[in-house]
Protein backbone atom coordinates (compact mmCIF):
# COMPACT_ATOMS: atom_id res chain seq x y z
CA UNK A 1 0.00 0.00 0.00
CA UNK A 2 1.29 3.27 -0.97
CA UNK A 3 1.08 6.82 0.35
CA UNK A 4 -0.92 7.69 -2.74
CA UNK A 5 -3.64 4.75 -2.03
CA UNK A 6 -3.66 5.87 1.53
CA UNK A 7 -4.64 9.33 0.64
CA UNK A 8 -7.58 8.53 -1.95
CA UNK A 9 -8.94 5.95 1.34
CA UNK A 10 -8.39 8.71 3.62
CA UNK A 11 -10.90 10.88 1.91
CA UNK A 12 -13.28 7.84 1.37
CA UNK A 13 -13.08 7.68 4.82
CA UNK A 14 -13.52 11.16 5.76
CA UNK A 15 -16.91 11.04 3.77
CA UNK A 16 -18.40 7.88 5.42
CA UNK A 17 -17.24 9.27 8.59
CA UNK A 18 -18.90 12.53 7.87
CA UNK A 19 -22.20 10.88 6.72
CA UNK A 20 -24.55 10.73 9.81
CA UNK A 21 -25.76 7.41 11.26
CA UNK A 22 -26.79 5.43 13.94
CA UNK A 23 -24.02 6.65 15.99
CA UNK A 24 -24.44 9.88 15.58
CA UNK A 25 -27.96 9.52 16.62
CA UNK A 26 -26.91 7.40 19.61
CA UNK A 27 -24.02 10.02 20.33
CA UNK A 28 -26.45 12.66 20.23
CA UNK A 29 -29.33 10.70 22.91
CA UNK A 30 -26.58 10.37 25.49
CA UNK A 31 -25.30 14.08 24.83
CA UNK A 32 -28.89 15.30 25.84
CA UNK A 33 -29.11 13.43 28.48
CA UNK A 34 -25.87 12.85 30.12
CA UNK A 35 -24.01 16.07 29.42
CA UNK A 36 -20.64 16.05 27.78
CA UNK A 37 -19.44 13.37 29.92
CA UNK A 38 -22.87 10.93 28.61
CA UNK A 39 -21.79 12.24 25.14
CA UNK A 40 -18.16 10.96 25.27
CA UNK A 41 -18.63 7.75 26.93
CA UNK A 42 -20.80 6.65 24.10
CA UNK A 43 -18.26 7.97 21.88
CA UNK A 44 -15.32 5.77 23.41
CA UNK A 45 -18.27 3.12 23.36
CA UNK A 46 -18.46 3.68 19.14
CA UNK A 47 -15.29 3.81 19.04
CA UNK A 48 -14.64 0.21 20.84
CA UNK A 49 -17.20 -1.41 18.84
CA UNK A 50 -15.55 0.20 15.21
CA UNK A 51 -12.09 -1.34 16.37
CA UNK A 52 -13.94 -4.45 16.71
CA UNK A 53 -15.69 -4.72 13.58
CA UNK A 54 -12.67 -3.71 12.11
CA UNK A 55 -10.44 -5.96 13.77
CA UNK A 56 -12.88 -9.02 12.51
CA UNK A 57 -12.84 -7.22 8.80
CA UNK A 58 -9.15 -7.11 8.10
CA UNK A 59 -8.24 -10.48 9.66
CA UNK A 60 -11.06 -12.11 7.31
CA UNK A 61 -13.49 -13.08 11.02
CA UNK A 62 -15.77 -10.65 8.67
CA UNK A 63 -15.95 -12.62 5.80
CA UNK A 64 -17.14 -15.94 7.68
CA UNK A 65 -19.55 -13.55 9.50
CA UNK A 66 -20.84 -11.61 6.36
CA UNK A 67 -21.32 -15.33 4.54
CA UNK A 68 -22.93 -16.97 7.28
CA UNK A 69 -26.84 -15.99 6.82
CA UNK A 70 -27.86 -17.16 10.43
CA UNK A 71 -25.20 -15.03 12.21
CA UNK A 72 -25.94 -11.91 9.72
CA UNK A 73 -29.53 -11.97 10.13
CA UNK A 74 -29.29 -12.67 13.98
CA UNK A 75 -26.92 -9.93 14.21
CA UNK A 76 -28.97 -7.42 11.73
CA UNK A 77 -32.30 -8.07 14.04
CA UNK A 78 -30.51 -7.51 17.31
CA UNK A 79 -29.16 -4.45 15.89
CA UNK A 80 -32.29 -3.16 14.62
CA UNK A 81 -34.31 -4.04 17.58
CA UNK A 82 -31.17 -2.10 19.93
CA UNK A 83 -31.73 0.75 17.88
CA UNK A 84 -35.51 1.17 18.28
CA UNK A 85 -35.50 0.26 21.88
CA UNK A 86 -33.50 3.35 21.99
CA UNK A 87 -35.26 5.41 19.72
CA UNK A 88 -38.21 4.90 22.13
CA UNK A 89 -36.29 5.16 24.99
CA UNK A 90 -35.61 9.28 23.57
CA UNK A 91 -38.94 9.42 21.75
CA UNK A 92 -40.55 8.53 25.85
CA UNK A 93 -38.40 11.18 27.09
CA UNK A 94 -39.92 13.71 24.52
CA UNK A 95 -43.63 12.35 25.15
CA UNK A 96 -43.05 12.92 28.74
CA UNK A 97 -41.19 16.31 28.87
CA UNK A 98 -40.06 15.70 32.36
CA UNK A 99 -36.58 17.16 32.19
CA UNK A 100 -35.97 17.74 36.08
CA UNK A 101 -32.27 20.01 37.16
CA UNK A 102 -29.78 18.98 39.82
CA UNK A 103 -31.73 14.98 40.64
CA UNK A 104 -31.76 14.35 36.60
CA UNK A 105 -28.19 15.30 36.40
CA UNK A 106 -27.02 13.01 39.81
CA UNK A 107 -28.68 10.16 37.72
CA UNK A 108 -27.20 10.84 34.76
CA UNK A 109 -23.33 11.02 36.01
CA UNK A 110 -23.72 7.86 37.71
CA UNK A 111 -25.59 5.97 34.40
CA UNK A 112 -21.66 6.66 32.50
CA UNK A 113 -21.33 3.04 31.83
CA UNK A 114 -24.98 2.70 30.19
CA UNK A 115 -23.89 5.63 27.43
CA UNK A 116 -20.65 3.43 26.84
CA UNK A 117 -22.50 0.08 26.75
CA UNK A 118 -25.07 1.95 24.27
CA UNK A 119 -22.37 3.20 22.31
CA UNK A 120 -20.81 -0.37 22.11
CA UNK A 121 -24.20 -2.26 21.43
CA UNK A 122 -25.63 0.15 18.87
CA UNK A 123 -22.33 -0.91 17.00
CA UNK A 124 -21.80 -4.07 17.42
CA UNK A 125 -24.99 -5.10 16.72
CA UNK A 126 -24.88 -3.29 12.98
CA UNK A 127 -23.78 -5.54 10.85
CA UNK A 128 -23.76 -2.91 7.90
CA UNK A 129 -20.60 -1.41 9.64
CA UNK A 130 -18.75 -4.90 9.22
CA UNK A 131 -20.28 -5.20 5.36
CA UNK A 132 -19.19 -1.37 4.82
CA UNK A 133 -15.58 -2.55 6.41
CA UNK A 134 -15.36 -5.67 3.83
CA UNK A 135 -16.70 -3.40 0.71
CA UNK A 136 -14.04 -0.82 1.03
CA UNK A 137 -11.06 -2.27 2.10
CA UNK A 138 -10.20 -4.65 -0.17
CA UNK A 139 -10.53 -1.92 -2.40
CA UNK A 140 -7.01 -0.49 -1.11
CA UNK A 141 -5.50 -3.31 -1.05
CA UNK A 142 -3.15 -5.76 -2.99
CA UNK A 143 -2.93 -9.21 -2.09
CA UNK A 144 0.47 -9.57 -3.19
CA UNK A 145 1.99 -7.10 -1.50
CA UNK A 146 -0.37 -5.91 1.49
CA UNK A 147 0.12 -7.48 4.78
CA UNK A 148 -2.22 -7.91 7.98
CA UNK A 149 -1.42 -4.70 9.32
CA UNK A 150 -1.87 -2.57 5.99
CA UNK A 151 -5.50 -3.84 6.69
CA UNK A 152 -5.41 -3.07 10.41
CA UNK A 153 -4.27 0.52 9.44
CA UNK A 154 -6.91 1.03 7.28
CA UNK A 155 -10.00 -0.18 9.14
CA UNK A 156 -8.10 1.78 12.52
CA UNK A 157 -8.22 4.71 10.28
CA UNK A 158 -12.35 5.10 9.97
CA UNK A 159 -12.19 4.14 14.02
CA UNK A 160 -10.41 6.92 14.41
CA UNK A 161 -11.80 9.77 12.44
CA UNK A 162 -15.26 8.44 13.55
CA UNK A 163 -13.97 9.41 17.09
CA UNK A 164 -12.46 12.42 16.50
CA UNK A 165 -15.51 13.66 14.77
CA UNK A 166 -17.69 12.73 17.15
CA UNK A 167 -15.88 14.06 19.93
CA UNK A 168 -16.24 17.23 18.14
CA UNK A 169 -20.03 17.41 17.85
CA UNK A 170 -19.70 16.39 21.70
CA UNK A 171 -17.84 19.57 22.20
CA UNK A 172 -20.34 21.73 19.98
CA UNK A 173 -23.53 20.57 22.08
CA UNK A 174 -21.74 21.39 24.87
CA UNK A 175 -21.09 24.61 23.77
CA UNK A 176 -24.82 25.43 23.07
CA UNK A 177 -25.85 23.40 25.78
CA UNK A 178 -27.64 26.26 27.66
CA UNK A 179 -30.29 26.78 24.74
CA UNK A 180 -30.72 22.66 24.42
CA UNK A 181 -31.95 22.34 28.26
CA UNK A 182 -35.08 24.57 27.42
CA UNK A 183 -37.76 22.28 27.51
CA UNK A 184 -39.32 22.89 23.85
CA UNK A 185 -36.10 22.54 22.42
CA UNK A 186 -34.87 19.49 24.52
CA UNK A 187 -38.57 17.92 23.61
CA UNK A 188 -37.95 18.74 19.99
CA UNK A 189 -34.41 17.12 19.59
CA UNK A 190 -35.85 13.95 21.65
CA UNK A 191 -38.17 13.27 19.04
CA UNK A 192 -36.00 13.96 16.18
CA UNK A 193 -33.36 11.57 17.83
CA UNK A 194 -35.76 8.95 18.66
CA UNK A 195 -37.64 8.84 15.27
CA UNK A 196 -34.17 8.78 13.26
CA UNK A 197 -32.99 6.02 15.21
CA UNK A 198 -36.13 4.11 15.34
CA UNK A 199 -36.02 5.06 11.52
CA UNK A 200 -32.13 3.33 10.74
CA UNK A 201 -33.32 0.38 12.93
CA UNK A 202 -36.74 -0.43 11.19
CA UNK A 203 -34.20 0.15 7.63
CA UNK A 204 -31.65 -1.98 9.32
CA UNK A 205 -34.40 -4.64 9.63
CA UNK A 206 -36.42 -4.75 6.44
CA UNK A 207 -33.04 -4.24 4.42
CA UNK A 208 -32.47 -7.03 2.29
Amino acid sequence: MTWSSYSSYLLIAVLIVLAPGPDTMVMLKNSLSGGSRGGFLATAGIFVGNVVQGTAAALGLGVVIAQSQPVFVTLKWLGAAYLVFLGFQALRGAWRGDYTGLAAVKQQRASGFRSFRQGVLSNITNPKVLVLYLSVLPQFLDPATTSTWHALLLAYTVAVLGFLWQAALVFFVHRVRTWLERRKVRRALDGVTGTALVGFGAALAFES
